[in-house]
């Protein structure tokens, strides 16, 4: 392998070097073999997309499924962001779980797979769209039960002041390096966000805002949670004066006062959350505006997914909203 020192993460490097001297052995058969046995028990019990009737046949070590009305023959990952990549299924899946549950960097992740960044990137951020589409019906179909209060709070966030490309390579032009290969950003600051974010039992759905209103800014993310669980009692919140309008029936702890109100009021749990959630954004070394607002709200999917201890299969599911919507 090429020296790629003056390149190469610590800690993604150590992880190839472990793979690469036979210490430490990535295999994704299983996980391709997983998603292969997942996508096609979906198309089994999915209407065909291109006649509407449920006569879809799949086989083991068949690439391809078959509609018996129609003889629509599509590939198994046919609809899915698994279609169409110069990676397996289980590469994908793989890449996605270390950028989401890991603090390891889609730089990193692309070493340890041996991997352009390129490849990578672009089917970890087809992941997280699909993510985004797919979660709600997912989150849905599981039917945990809730009960308490919703909690809410805020932390502020930076964002990458590039506008451009996504992700930046800053030339010198704009205030990077002269150096060959990704350096980080060093220009201006971009726009200060807001992150807000709603804890109730294990959901968590957090969101990035540019501005820090109740309605526009912080109440879809209420009603957000909402919708994923069920009617809310309660809202606690901080003293923010911009949650004074929302009309859920909403409870206060001044933080300047107690972290606890003498009625037992407070948001440790989500206070807790940024403990997590900003070392994770910190590996990315910046983020434009869309990639903050995309990473915080994978985040939150994920960390929901994890509390309940749920299986790859409801992961895989998220990814497949398009074509299996109708599962049930």
């Amino acid at each position: 392998m090429a020296d790629m020192s003056h390149t190469q993460p610590a800690f993604g490097g150590m992880l190839r070097n472990l793979i690469d001297d036979g210490i430490l052995e990535l295999r994704t058969e299983p996980l391709d073999a997983l998603v292969e046995r997942r996508l096609k028990h979906l198309w089994e019990h999915t209407p065909c997309p291109q006649c509407g009737n449920r006569s879809i046949r799949t086989w083991e070590n068949v690439d391809r499924v078959w509609c018996r009305s129609c003889q629509f023959k599509p590939a198994y990952t046919y609809g899915t962001p698994f279609s169409e990549k110069d990676l397996t299924c289980g590469e994908v899946l793989l890449a996605f779980i270390l950028y989401a549950d890991t603090l390891l960097s889609i730089n990193q992740i692309a070493i340890v797979l041996d991997r352009a960044y390129n490849t990578i990137h672009t089917a970890i951020r087809d992941l997280e769209a699909a993510l985004e589409r797919g979660f709600p019906v997912v989150w849905n179909r599981l039917k945990q039960p809730y009960s308490g209060p919703l909690q809410v709070d805020e932390s502020g966030k930076v964002c990458s002041g590039y506008k451009g490309q996504d992700p930046p390579r800053p030339g010198r032009a704009r205030g990077g390096s002269s150096r060959s290969g990704r350096t980080r950003w060093q220009g201006r600051h971009g726009d200060q966000l807001t992150l807000v974010a709603a804890c109730r039992d294990e959901l968590t759905v957090i969101r990035a805002k540019k501005g820090i209103r109740y309605e526009g800014d912080l109440e879809p993310l209420i009603t957000e949670a909402e919708d994923l669980s069920q009617p809310l009692g309660e809202v606690w919140t901080d003293g923010l004066q911009a949650y004074r309008w929302m009309e859920y029936d909403h409870r206060t702890v001044i933080h300047k006062e107690q972290y606890i109100s003498p009625d037992g009021v407070h948001i440790n749990q989500v206070e807790c959350l940024w403990s997590l959630l900003h070392p994770w954004l910190r590996k990315f070394r910046g983020l434009s505006k869309h990639g903050l607002e995309q990473a915080a709200h994978t985040f939150g999917c994920v960390w929901s997914l994890n509390n309940i201890g749920a299986s790859l299969f409801a992961l895989i599911d998220c990814f497949t909203p398009g074509r299996f919507r109708s599962f049930a």
